[in-house]
């Protein structure tokens, strides 16, 4: 048996170094309930800026809309610098295994990150958001092949797909594919249906699903953040409904909505087999003689320098 943990909560936007407090805080109290996996939400370091649009109408972009990004871009981290490492000495302290949602800054572009640290505190895992939801695309880049990973760990197999991701067929069999036990879903979709979603996962992956949802209102915002859903304080932006299912689509955590919250729960992997007894996607149900994936793993970049030129 281990305990895990989803952490429901929501950034402290524009300010970085308060979401980091923040995050140490809320990885302390589902460590001391003795969770060994702690989830965190898509975009919880840097922030998602829900409701606002950046000054973008098509053909134009506004200067308001520009000072906006360049905020954005500001509380955004680079995966080898000071904030990445800040995560890594929580997991280190805490002698646990992190799941963090940040905004990874990489030259310009910023991208929708998940990183994986172990209870050692390195960085055992990084996978990049690979299609941007709808506006989404304005203030983030896609990623690529070379970040699907899933990582080995003390307390099992541990994947990140995050947000609308869930929905692409393709990308969840390449996660069952590599034997996937914990799939951590995190997003800030807070719809009923989300909720479908990630039971019918359990179920077609046979595995452990971990969903963490950001729970954000007007008031956790700076006075001056103008979203589309109101300026009353008490406006919620994002109500969160993060919740833990198993490998055969039973709630184990049931969903939480309304409030910040840390959702714990004792596994057993061994569920898993007992699970792939009659259906394993991957495996004996797969029919490759029918179908196959190709997945390319290459990184890809805009510039790329031939060796043998130099």
């Amino acid at each position: 048996m281990v305990k895990v943990a989803v952490v429901q909560a929501g950034s402290v936007l524009f300010d970085t170094q308060a979401t980091l407090a923040k995050l140490k805080r809320l990885a302390g109290e589902a460590a001391a309930e003795g969770a060994k996996l702690i989830v965190f939400p898509e975009a919880f370091v840097g922030g998602y800026p829900k409701g606002v649009t950046f000054g973008a109408h098509v053909g134009s972009r506004s200067p308001d809309g520009r000072d906006l990004f360049r905020r954005y871009f500001e509380s955004a981290i680079e995966v080898r610098g000071p904030e990445t490492n800040a995560i890594g000495e929580t997991a280190a302290k805490l002698r646990v295994h992190l799941v963090t949602g940040v905004i990874e800054r990489d030259g310009g572009t910023l991208y929708c990150t998940v990183l994986h640290h172990d209870d050692r505190g390195r960085l055992a895992g990084r996978r990049r958001k690979l299609m941007p939801t709808a506006s989404e695309r304005l203030i983030w880049g896609m990623g690529d092949g070379s970040t699907l990973d899933v990582v080995a760990t003390p307390v099992g197999r541990v994947g990140s797909v995050i947000c609308w991701e869930n929905y692409m067929p393709m990308l969840r069999m390449a996660m069952y594919a590599q034997d996937i036990q914990l799939y951590c879903a995190p997003t800030v979709d807070d719809r009923d249906s989300w909720q479908t979603t990630m039971r019918h996962i359990a179920l077609e992956g046979r595995c452990f699903v971990l969903s963490a949802v950001q729970y954000l209102r007007r008031a956790d915002c700076p006075s001056d953040y103008r979203p589309m859903q109101g300026d009353a304080p008490d406006t919620v932006l994002i109500r969160g409904g993060s919740a833990i299912y198993g490998p055969l689509g039973e709630t184990i955590a049931e969903p939480v909505y309304g409030r910040e919250a840390v959702v714990t729960a004792e596994i057993d992997l061994g569920a898993i087999a007992r699970g792939k007894y009659d259906f394993d996607a991957a495996g004996h149900y797969s029919r490759p003689d029918v179908f196959t994936l190709l997945i390319d793993r290459r990184e890809k970049k805009g510039v790329q320098v031939d060796a043998q030129s130099r």
